[in-house]
């Protein structure tokens, strides 16, 4: 599940940044980043019992994406790594404020979506990842934190 949502993450977030003010390897390199930082914060949150805050994010069912502590967490890291692969504030900004809805927007479709090809993107299977890394003690779950990626 979370190979799916990296790679789905990194692939909303590559085409929404093609046209910036960066090379394509740093573009390239923070597409990378963005959608590890955006797992780390989905695996931190399961991992301290915050199942419904994730599901909420992909969800349009509950509040806004933009009062989601993890989409503006998310947010707020993409600004960072633009900003350390070269842009300005202002456009590390801007950018980050163009591609992260994009992104959850992306991913929140697979999770609602009713077609065969999708049923892989299923809510019970974050609540089986939540389980697992909030069962165990902190060794454990750092293995299971690496298998993840």
């Amino acid at each position: 599940m979370f190979e799916n949502l990296k790679r789905m993450a990194m692939q909303k977030l590559a085409e929404k940044m093609i046209s910036n003010k960066l090379n394509e390897a740093a573009t390239s390199e923070a597409a990378t980043e963005g959608s590890g930082a955006l797992m780390s914060l989905i695996q931190s949150k399961l991992g301290a019992g915050g199942l419904d805050e994730v599901k909420d994010l992909f969800s349009s069912e509950g509040q806004s994406m933009e009062q989601n502590g993890i989409f503006q967490n998310a947010q707020a890291k993409m600004q960072e790594i633009l900003q350390a692969k070269g842009m300005n504030a202002e456009e590390a900004q801007a950018e980050a404020s163009n591609t992260v809805p994009d992104m959850i927007s992306g991913l929140r479709e697979k999770f609602e979506s009713k077609e065969e090809a999708d049923k892989e993107w299923d809510f019970s299977q974050l609540t089986n990842l939540a389980g697992g890394l909030a069962g165990g003690n902190a060794a454990d779950l750092l293995n299971k934190a690496k298998n993840l990626f």
